[in-house]
């Protein structure tokens, strides 16, 4: 089978395109990292997300972008943004942003898929139903395909890069019903920018700005939602 390396965040999106790469026909290298976030509950989920969906491997690696600061997601003196309107989401870049986290971890997804000898990188980043993260754009994507090519002994000796983002367009209901259509089950993922930790496990806020837009994305979907809120 032909390969691909599928960024795996343990999320709704990423596990949406782990099952789609899959039915694309690729043998899945599913890789997440550790990058100094607030909660490893992600990547608990990302580790059921990968075996569920098949994954021939799942690689977690570690990144420290905590010292960096700038975000709400990696410094605990910065507060997550609560209970903002979904239609103020995406007019301004907001704290949750990490700096330069998606050209980093497409770095590392590139290095890994030039040893494997795969040549196709999926991940979730999405333009429509998101929090106006300038690195989930299809320009940023185009650039880094254009960067892979001139920066690496693959590119340099004829082949193509490709990025592959499925979900750049889709609204989150959209992706949830493909998801489902994919025999993805929402249970398993985790979305949460800052979970708390209850008895049992962890449960989502359910009032940052990711479960506002899950929450949307399931009820617009018509889709159950699957999601253990703190409320």
């Amino acid at each position: 089978m032909k390969r691909a390396v599928v960024l795996l965040s343990g999320g709704l999106d990423s596990a949406t395109v782990l099952a789609m790469a899959r039915a694309d026909g690729y043998a899945c290298h599913a890789l997440s990292f550790r990058y100094g976030q607030r909660h490893v509950v992600e990547l608990e989920a990302a580790a059921r997300v990968a075996h569920a969906l098949g994954a021939v491997e799942h690689r977690v690696a570690t990144v420290d972008l905590g010292w960096i600061g700038g975000s709400a997601l990696t410094a605990s003196d910065l507060a997550v943004p609560k209970d903002r309107a979904v239609g103020e989401m995406g007019g301004d870049i907001p704290i949750t942003y990490v700096p330069a986290r998606n050209a980093l971890f497409l770095c590392h997804a590139l290095a890994w898929a030039e040893v494997l000898g795969a040549r196709d990188l999926y991940a979730g980043m999405n333009a429509l139903d998101y929090s106006g993260y300038p690195d989930c754009r299809p320009e940023f994507l185009a650039a880094f395909e254009t960067m892979a090519r001139l920066g690496t002994k693959a590119g340099a000796e004829g082949a193509e890069w490709r990025v592959r983002a499925p979900l750049i367009a889709m609204t989150k209901a959209e992706i949830i019903r493909a998801g489902v259509a994919l025999g993805v089950d929402y249970s398993l993922t985790h979305s949460c920018y800052d979970p708390i930790v209850v008895s049992g496990g962890a449960a989502a806020c359910g009032r940052c700005d990711s479960c506002l837009l899950r929450k949307k994305g399931f009820a617009d979907a018509g889709v159950a939602d699957p999601t253990r809120y703190v409320q």
